[in-house]
C-alpha cells in the first residue's frame, strides 16, 4: 500500500486514479489524503482546477492562498465533489483504502468541530474515512472516551500516531479501534525540535529514522490492533532519502517474525 500526499495540495483527477489502479498489482491499496480545503486548511487558488477557480470572485482568485471560510459553501462542496469523483476509479477497483482527514492544530474539540466531522462523514458517503487529530486535547482524560465514541458512531477510523510529545499539537500514541474494518498507524518520528517550528520544510520536520529498539516497542500495539480489525495500515513518512522505506521493511520483517 501507499499513502497519496499530493492530493492535499492539488485535487487529483480521474485519469490519475485510473492509472494508479492499472499500474498496481491486485490487492494494492491507496490511502489518499484529503485536499486541504476539506479539512480546514488554506489552499492556493492557482492550484485549483479551472472549473472551480472560475467560481471564485476575482479578488479571491488573485490571492496567494485562501482559507475555506473565504471560499463559501458552494465552492467547498464543489471541491469535495471533485475529489470524491476523481477517486471513483480506485474505489471501483477495490483499491481505495481510505480518505485521510488530517485536521490542523486549530481544529479543537468543540461542538462545531464535532459537527464538522459529522458533515465529513455525510460527504464521504460509502467511502471509508480516517481522522488524524493535530491537537492533543481531543485525547485528554476528560474527552478521550467522547472522541472515540463519536468516531465509532460515525464509522470513521481513528488514526493512531507516533510523534513528538509535550506540545499542544502532540497526540499520544493510543491504539484505539473505532472501526472494525480498518486501523491506521502513522509514524511521524520524534524530531521534537522541528515539530512545531514555523517555516520548517516537510523534509526537516519528518526526517527521522527509527532504530530497532523503537520499532520493537511499537510492534506490540500493531499486533494487538490487528486482532481487532480486518486491516491495519502502518505508514512511515517517506520525506527523506530511504528512511521511510527502510523502516517499513524493518517493521514488516519484525511483524512476520512475531506472528
Amino acid at each position: 500500500m501507499v499513502e497519496v500526499d499530493s492530493s492535499y495540495y492539488a485535487l487529483p483527477t480521474r485519469g490519475m486514479a485510473e492509472l494508479w489502479a492499472e499500474r498496481t498489482p491486485p490487492g494494492h491499496v491507496f490511502d489518499v489524503k484529503a485536499h486541504a480545503v476539506m479539512t480546514g486548511h488554506p489552499t492556493e487558488p492557482s492550484r485549483l482546477p479551472g472549473l472551480i477557480r472560475e467560481m471564485l470572485p476575482a479578488d479571491l482568485a488573485a490571492k496567494r492562498r485562501v482559507y475555506p471560510k473565504e471560499l463559501g459553501d458552494e465552492v467547498r462542496a464543489a471541491i469535495w465533489g471533485w475529489f470524491l469523483d476523481a477517486l471513483e476509479p480506485l474505489r471501483e477497483a477495490g483499491k481505495l483504502g481510505s480518505v485521510l482527514l488530517q485536521y490542523p492544530p486549530w481544529f479543537t474539540p468543540t461542538g462545531a468541530n464535532a459537527a464538522e466531522l459529522r458533515g465529513a462523514r455525510e460527504r464521504l458517503g460509502e467511502v471509508r474515512g480516517a481522522v488524524e487529530f493535530r491537537r492533543g486535547s481531543w485525547l485528554s482524560a476528560r474527552l478521550q472516551d467522547r472522541t472515540f465514541g463519536l468516531l465509532r458512531d460515525l464509522g470513521l477510523t481513528y488514526v493512531i500516531v507516533d510523534e513528538p510529545q509535550g506540545m499542544e499539537s502532540s497526540v499520544p500514541l493510543i491504539p484505539a479501534v473505532t472501526s472494525p474494518e480498518l486501523a491506521i498507524f502513522r509514524m511521524h518520528g520524534h524530531r521534537a525540535e522541528t515539530w512545531e517550528k514555523p517555516g520548517v520544510s516537510a523534509v526537516e520536520r519528518y526526517r527521522y529514522l527509527y532504530d530497532s529498539r523503537q520499532l520493537e516497542q511499537l510492534a506490540p500495539a500493531i499486533i494487538t490492533t490487528a486482532h481487532a480489525v480486518e486491516h491495519v495500515h502502518v505508514l512511515f513518512n517517506n520525506c527523506y532519502a530511504n528512511y521511510g522505506t527502510t523502516n517499513a521493511a524493518q517493521m514488516a520483517q519484525m511483524l512476520r517474525e512475531w506472528e
